[in-house]
């Protein structure tokens, strides 16, 4: 193994793998519908990385020091052969971590398959537990949050760790706190609260709509009184609170807030193999155009060393200096490469 640095001497740890652009989902803050639409020219064959040249390039991803592995989308489970990727990360590529991230609303039918393959764990989507408002910000008028349930009680049956991921917005589900905690408490998961972000260009986003991380804090330790975790290792995304009850923790990510670019170590590769150094980056890096090009492992390799070396992103530390700036900057689209 490589240790490749950044500008910032930030090392590659961490990797992103979108498998799909598609989603059977049209969030308002990731992919509104009005954007997303039945015309919308999503990827077809062969512009997406089949699983061959996946483990290609996963491979050198692997020799440059990427220890964990995150399987995303668009939705993930929407891909046939994600439990052959994941077979090939745990069995052939050794990855220590090796987690997915989905919607849930595939997880009841699939999990079983995810575990036999040797799936690590799993982030679940769950911004609502009220069905009006899940219709609503899963963009599915009708679909019931209970599938979606139905699904994690499945993963957590066959013994998956389980981390349920909600986006907090002012106004939209903030007041849903407290219940979104309870569930994740009796079941003994982890409720993971995010900040809502500026990624993509289309998803309404406004500083007002943003509720802090400390807020959040403080108002699920006024319920039940909470204490700061140690980070389990350096660069580690949630800020981590237990209940001193030992009814478990809690994860903040707070990328507005409280930014953690300085000890960021995630890279993001998408369906069609573009390399991204942070998630609201404007461009990718052609990896698997280069790949075709017929270079050998080791140009590849050298390839993905001259990207990272050349990295110096951090844009959530300038976030508020390019607001004030009222500069406007195009970015890539959340659902492109996975969160």
């Amino acid at each position: 193994m490589t240790d490749l640095r950044d500008q910032y001497s930030r090392p590659l740890r961490d990797l992103r793998v979108s498998v799909t652009d598609r989603c059977n989902f049209r969030c308002p803050y990731c992919m509104p519908a009005e954007v997303f639409g039945h015309d919308y020219a999503f990827l077809h064959d062969p512009a997406v990385m089949s699983l061959e040249e996946m483990r290609r390039i996963l491979r050198q991803f692997v020799r440059a020091g990427v220890e964990k592995v995150r399987i995303t989308g668009g939705e993930p489970l929407l891909r046939p052969d994600v439990p052959e990727l994941i077979r090939l990360l745990k069995q052939e590529l050794r990855v220590p971590d090796v987690a997915v991230t989905t919607n849930g609303w595939l997880l009841a039918r699939q999990a079983a398959r995810l575990r036999a393959a040797g799936l690590d764990r799993l982030n679940v989507s769950l911004d609502s537990l009220q069905p009006e408002t899940f219709a609503r910000l899963s963009g599915r008028p009708g679909a019931s949050v209970s599938r979606v349930q139905d699904g994690i009680a499945a993963a957590v049956t066959l013994g998956f760790p389980v981390k349920i991921n909600t986006v907090v917005q002012r106004g939209v589900n903030d007041h849903e706190l407290l219940e979104l905690a309870a569930w994740a408490r009796e079941r003994r998961l982890t409720a993971r609260f995010i900040e809502f972000m500026d990624v993509g260009n289309h998803n309404g986003w406004r500083p007002d709509l943003v509720v802090p991380a400390r807020e959040i804090v403080a108002r699920l330790s006024a319920r039940w009184p909470l204490e700061p975790c140690q980070p389990a290792y350096r660069g580690e995304v949630a800020a981590r609170y237990r209940y001193r009850d030992g009814g478990g923790e809690i994860g903040l990510i707070s990328s507005v807030t409280e930014p953690f670019c300085r000890d960021c170590h995630r890279a993001r590769l998408s369906a069609d193999g573009k390399l991204f150094t942070c998630l609201f980056a404007s461009t990718g890096w052609d990896v698997l155009g280069t790949l075709r090009g017929g270079v050998t492992d080791d140009e590849l390799f050298a390839f993905l060393g001259q990207i990272w070396h050349g990295r110096h992103d951090r844009y959530s530390d300038e976030r508020a200096e390019i607001l004030a700036r009222h500069e406007t900057r195009l970015k890539v689209e959340m659902s492109y490469i996975g969160g």
